[in-house]
């Protein structure tokens, strides 16, 4: 195993969505990033019809606002804790970008065609992460369902600060000081207006996340009238008590 193809595999003691899969997988279930992406693409008309079987949303600009924070909380998860970890930008640009429906809300699995890294620093992981990514999903979701462009940007925002928290949360943990000092390092001059939709903070010695937007996850029929542990609709000393608890409702 290269050393490449090693850092990445070793990524996945931290928390199960830090698994990846390196190889160009084969099987009709796994849809490539780059035809997600594409207007009126069948990839992404799939993906929301996964998200809203499984949660009985009640209108499709609810099913794209649940479905962009749980795939933003999975598909670039490795690449942002490599940054965080090492400064190093893998590759995950849409064309070399596999994912793999759950069949329940959000992704499985996610494949890379090589586990190769690009030159840069920060810029480059902005690029890949969000200019390349999340942002055009974002803006595909709009123009297809309606759902406002801050909201699912703010769904863009609470994954990717998952992939901060989720590996202060296991057995195997990072320091949550230095993670947050690398959250904030990414998200404060993330495009996006990312900075804004919400904050990363320390509870019960975990990394955890205060939304500013709601992804209308209550509104659903497995929701069934229960927030998630994040949401802004739950005032936040009360959200915080919670967490410091050990008692959130729901994470993505």
């Amino acid at each position: 195993m290269t050393a490449g193809r090693a850092g990445v595999a070793a990524l996945a003691q931290y928390a199960p969505r830090y698994g990846v899969e390196i190889g160009e997988p084969s099987g009709s279930e796994w849809l490539r990033v780059d035809r997600i992406l594409e207007p009126d693409g069948p990839e992404l008309t799939e993906l929301l019809k996964h998200d809203n079987d499984a949660g009985g949303h009640v209108s499709a600009h609810a099913a794209a606002l649940s479905l962009t924070s749980f795939y933003a909380g999975r598909a670039p998860a490795t690449a942002l804790l490599l940054w965080a970890l090492e400064g190093r930008v893998l590759d995950i640009r849409p064309h070399n970008l596999w994912v793999r429906p759950h069949d329940g809300h959000g992704i499985a699995s996610v494949a890379i065609r090589s586990a190769r890294f690009l030159p840069g620093g920060l810029e480059t992981l902005y690029d890949v992460v969000l200019a390349q990514h999340l942002l055009r999903l974002a803006a595909e979701l709009h123009r297809r369902t309606r759902a406002g462009l801050r909201q699912l940007h703010g769904g863009i925002a609470a994954g990717c600060a998952m992939a901060f928290c989720a590996a202060t949360r296991e057995e195997v943990t990072l320091d949550p000081a230095f993670l947050l000092t690398r959250w904030e390092s990414f998200i404060t001059r993330a495009p996006g207006d990312l900075s804004r939709l919400g904050d990363v903070t320390i509870a019960a010695n975990k990394l955890v996340y205060l939304r500013n937007t709601c992804c209308l996850y209550y509104t659903s029929e497995v929701g069934a009238g229960t927030v998630c542990g994040s949401c802004c609709l739950t005032p936040r000393p009360a959200r915080l008590h919670a967490y410091e608890a050990g008692r959130p409702i729901l994470t993505v």
